[in-house]
């Protein structure tokens, strides 16, 4: 008898409720498991091992009717076979805008509101932060660029000196200000157009206005002077630029990018390190009674699962036959271990002390309190 793919319930032939993906009919128990499962079939196991037999065959771009079971060359162009299906990975993870959580997308990139770096919904084992990586590379080099910008022009007022009054010091600031401005913060002019776009207002809008409108009219100022009023002048004829304003502007946020981004990786950090306590396989109670170890991805709702003293519970279910002693410390923060019987709830890895138990599972993967 077919299973179905989402709650795991063995369905009774023949059913009224089908899907039909990749080329593969699938079974279920009612209409709503068929409406999850065409949401995304790719996230259940039985689909993604459905298109195995697909994935194996290779085609050729230019005559597709010729299938071969491997890679190699197509006997009638000789071009290079390609992979009949693209690999697709199961339990494909989300991403999701830190400012904007309505925000879901499949694969990592931007905020189509604001502009920010998408994170996972479910932290995963990658240490590797770019948006990081990239903020911090910014920062310092606005920072090595901006102090000097800032003593030329800050140091006329604590130094009586004609070192401060060079007639070229404006292309001397305009020469340190723009790679602070146009290359460290381009990010912020990407996000604050995209929040322009997509009507969505936010702090970048005005980094990117403060920021732009100052180097701009500076740029203007020191390259065409004669455009403006006597009013702008000084006694000297000189236009007041602010390249040092939107640098130093634009290095101070960066540095809250930095202290922020730095921040929620390790949180991140301590995350991954809660996922690290579950469990990597689970001993699951096949038709004959007898107990299998497999992975924890392969783990479904519904399934009956064995566990021993001293094991870690793998997934979120009820006690069904035996009782024990569970150390719920890491979810609760109660020293003293908790008596278990049948009917109860059992969490995903807690510990399991003192007795075996049989318990089915409810709630797998990214669905249990640990994720």
């Amino acid at each position: 008898m077919p299973i179905d793919p989402v709650c795991g319930m063995t369905v009774n032939e023949p059913s009224s409720y089908t899907s039909d993906y990749r080329g593969t009919r699938f079974h279920f128990c009612s209409a709503h498991c068929v409406e999850r499962f065409e949401q995304k079939p790719e996230k259940y196991p039985e689909s993604h091992d459905a298109q195995i037999n697909d994935e194996a065959l290779y085609t050729c771009p230019m005559h597709p009717e010729i299938k071969e079971s491997g890679p190699g060359a197509c006997p009638k162009c000789g071009m290079s076979l390609e992979p009949l299906m693209p690999a697709v990975k199961a339990d494909a993870p989300e991403y999701t805008c830190p400012m904007h959580p309505e925000i879901i997308q499949n694969q990592p990139g931007s905020c189509p509101k604001c502009g920010m770096a998408l994170e996972p919904m479910i932290a995963t084992e990658d240490e590797e932060d770019q948006e990081l990586t990239d903020m911090s590379r910014r920062f310092w080099v606005s920072l090595i660029l901006s102090l000097p910008l800032v003593f030329i022009t800050m140091g006329e007022l604590f130094f009586q000196s004609s070192l401060f009054h060079w007639s070229w010091r404006p292309y001397l600031e305009l020469t340190l200000a723009t790679p602070v401005v146009l290359w460290a913060g381009a990010t912020f002019f990407q996000r604050g157009w995209a929040s322009v776009v997509n009507r969505s207002l936010n702090m970048f809008t005005l980094i990117a206005l403060g920021t732009g409108v100052a180097y701009v009219y500076s740029v203007v100022a020191v390259i065409f002077p004669q455009i403006f009023p006597a009013a702008f002048k000084s006694p000297e004829g000189v236009v007041a630029v602010y390249f040092e304003a939107a640098a130093v502007i634009t290095m101070l946020v960066l540095l809250g990018q930095v202290l922020e981004l730095r921040a929620r990786h390790q949180t991140g950090s301590a995350i991954r390190a809660l996922l690290g306590l579950a469990p990597k396989i689970a001993m699951i109670i096949q038709e004959d009674g007898t107990a299998k170890e497999i992975p924890l991805s392969h783990v479904k709702v519904n399934d009956l699962l064995r566990v021993r003293p001293g094991d870690k519970i793998p997934v979120d279910g009820i006690l069904i036959e035996g009782s024990s002693t569970v150390d719920e410390s890491m979810i609760t923060g109660e020293p003293m271990a908790v008596k278990n019987g049948e009917g109860d709830s059992v969490t995903a890895a807690t510990i399991n002390q003192t007795g075996a138990f049989s318990m089915r599972a409810e709630r797998v993967r990214a669905d249990t309190l640990l994720s």
